[in-house]
């Protein structure tokens, strides 16, 4: 539970950091390529200070223990290298997809309503991990975690949200590429040795950025230095959000692990809100609050 908490408090810390540059003037796809460059170079320090390269075995055939996944075998560290590398090109083009369709949908159909069917995107890899590996909650976490689904839509839907709630494709695009960028550290943790997860992290990040220099040059947006100085405060909790998550995952249940992360991200976001921004907590922040301390002590009974 630590390792969780500490990647919602990185989620959190992303959240409050644009909050505080919000009336900044910033350009944001330049903030989102700093904020990609940083995390992946970020992690490639963290893979050479780590020594993971070095006296690693070659001799094993990847695509040999493949084969041997579905009867529980884990990577050897060669070959979670070699995962860490494929999945993170998969899944690091879903993280900027995800953005680009966050971005779009604000326009189309407002915060609030992007930011539930953003957030709710959790049920992908919840519904993959009970359905393709058996991670079934106890009856107390079912409790506990729907407690915190409910504490998600709580605090992102009002009646105004509902009534421009309506199923389109953009909104339906943010649902399945935010919940499958979610899902890429399940699918990683479930084969992989968490050891070298830096090298999966470096690739989503890295192909990530790739994608979003890309469309910061076709969009000619003017580079400047307050923005990457801002992208680079959020490359930092953005990298560690992910590497915590991936960690907690070694001991909590996927179909636990992400509702609490999603919920107790906006809840922190609240407090943090209140003490730094002076921001007044709403009834529905409070009563989301009030479900998430319950689910936590749910789901940890």
């Amino acid at each position: 539970m630590f390792y969780l908490l500490l990647a919602i408090v990185c989620s959190a810390l992303i959240a409050l950091i644009f909050k505080y540059t919000e009336n900044a003037g910033t350009n944001r796809y330049v903030i989102t390529s700093a904020n990609y460059f940083i995390a992946f170079m970020v992690s490639l320090i963290m893979i050479f200070s780590k020594k993971l390269l070095i006296g690693l075995d070659t001799s094993q055939s990847f695509f040999k223990e493949v084969k041997l996944l579905n009867s529980g075998y884990v990577f050897s560290p060669y070959s979670s290298i070699i995962w860490g590398l494929l999945i993170g090109v998969l899944f690091g083009s879903f993280f900027f997809l995800s953005f680009i369709f966050y971005q779009k949908s604000v326009k189309e159909n407002g915060v609030s309503t992007s930011g539930a069917i953003a957030k709710l995107g959790i049920l992908i890899p919840m519904i993959f991990s009970i359905v393709l590996w058996k991670e079934i909650p106890s009856p107390l976490q079912w409790l506990g975690l729907s407690l915190a689904l409910v504490s998600i839509l709580i605090v992102n839907l009002s009646e105004k949200t509902f009534k421009r709630l309506h199923l389109n494709l953009g909104l339906l695009l943010l649902f399945i590429f935010g919940g499958l960028a979610e899902f890429s550290s399940k699918i990683y943790q479930k084969y992989a040795l968490s050891e070298y997860k830096d090298f999966f992290l470096f690739t989503i990040f890295f192909t990530a950025f790739i994608i979003s220099i890309f469309y910061t040059k076709k969009t000619k947006a003017k580079i400047a230095k307050k923005d990457i100085f801002i992208g680079f405060s959020v490359g930092i909790p953005n990298l560690f959000s992910s590497y915590f998550l991936i960690l907690s995952l070694d001991t909590i249940k996927t179909a636990v692990a992400f509702p609490l992360y999603s919920a107790g991200s906006i809840i922190l976001i609240s407090i943090g809100g209140y003490l730094i921004f002076k921001e007044r907590i709403n009834t529905n922040a409070k009563v989301a609050i009030f479900l998430t301390i319950i689910a936590l002590i749910l789901i940890n009974l």
